[in-house]
């Protein structure tokens, strides 16, 4: 009886080794398709623990409050906490380049606008690769810049601007949201488009160039419509212009800069979220389907629109292409008028 439970015994582990070295050379698929298993995917199971998108502008403003809100509604579908995390400076470089250097495993995600692509153009050592060292993951909205003036200003149109700006020795200045963002290159696209000079007059985001407009210090600003909004509804501000491809819904009366002889004229500021390059496709494919899926709800739509924001959805691969054409677009532009910070 001894010798059978130990011939038995060395039958067993006989039949196990000669099993396991099959599953080996089976790419270690062969025992567990016996046992009615498989090996999971990447994503399955994705999330298990919490996500951080990282905001590379401080608190309050318009990137900062999407993410927040993007953030909120993403906790609640993934059933993970989701932390949003500012990491200003730099024009977004220094949070930039937490994500590139970020496990690429979806649980951090940097949520950008325009400015991602063109900060290449304006700086000479991001410490990154913005084609090559992420993976776009969804694009989410739109926000057009507004060309604004005091309610007071002798300009009632884009036009009458202009005609002041081809008056001799005349330097039209306008205030920015900043050096290399969307709003300054919008400045300088005008002066491409219109040959007038313009003199860009920066400041450290749009609240404070707002606040320059308002009180006439500077006779003209260009910032996003979401921040210009509550005093164009107030009548404090006058908008001449924005700079989307076609008008805003928030602002339907407000003609395009092309309508009003520039064709072509457009610099309509894109948001979305990124991850590091070779995340996972089936996680990337999760996070895209999950937010397409926020971003459809009326409710989120109806709150966006209302904050000046033009929600939209699209692919990877789309959001991916539309990077790297702006990269692309913008490094011609700040070569053409030679716009470098370092």
């Amino acid at each position: 009886m001894k010798k059978r439970l130990s011939f038995s015994r060395r039958t067993a582990m006989l039949m196990m080794s000669v099993l396991m070295g099959l599953g080996a050379a089976l790419g270690g698929v062969g025992l567990l398709s016996a046992a009615g298993t498989s090996i999971p995917a990447a994503g399955q199971g994705f999330p298990n623990k919490p996500l951080t998108i990282i905001v590379t502008f401080p608190p309050g403003g318009g990137t900062d409050l999407l993410a927040r809100k993007l953030g909120a509604l993403m906790q609640q579908r993934l059933g993970q906490p989701v932390v949003v995390e500012n990491r200003p400076g730099a024009s977004g470089n220094i949070g930039a380049r937490v994500v590139a250097d970020a496990a690429a495993d979806g649980y951090t995600l940097l949520m950008v606008n325009s400015s991602f692509a063109i900060n290449p153009g304006v700086y000479g050592n991001l410490g990154f690769d913005p084609k090559a060292d992420f993976q776009a993951v969804i694009n989410v909205a739109f926000v057009p810049s507004v060309l604004i003036v005091p309610q007071n200003s002798p300009y009632r149109t884009l036009t009458d601007w202009l005609a002041a700006g081809r008056q001799p020795g005349a330097i039209m200045p306008f205030a920015s949201c900043g050096n290399g963002t969307p709003q300054h290159l919008a400045g300088e696209m005008l002066t491409v488009k219109s040959h007038v000079p313009v003199q860009h007059v920066p400041y450290r985001g749009c609240g404070p160039a707002l606040t320059d407009v308002l009180s006439g210090q500077v006779p003209m600003g260009i910032v996003t419509a979401s921040s210009a909004s509550p005093f164009l509804q107030d009548g404090k501000l006058r908008a001449l212009a924005v700079t989307s491809p076609q008008r805003s819904t928030l602002m339907a009366d407000v003609p395009t800069v092309a309508e009003q002889g520039m064709a072509g004229y457009e610099l309509d500021q894109w948001h979305g979220l990124l991850a590091p390059a070779n995340t996972p496709k089936d996680v990337v494919a999760k996070l895209n389907r999950t937010v397409a899926q926020i971003m459809k709800q009326p409710d989120v739509r109806r709150d966006l629109l209302q904050l000046g924001f033009s929600p939209t959805t699209s692919t990877s691969a789309e959001f991916q292409s539309l990077i790297g054409q702006d990269i692309d677009r913008f490094a011609s532009l700040t070569q053409r008028i030679g716009l470098r910070v370092d």
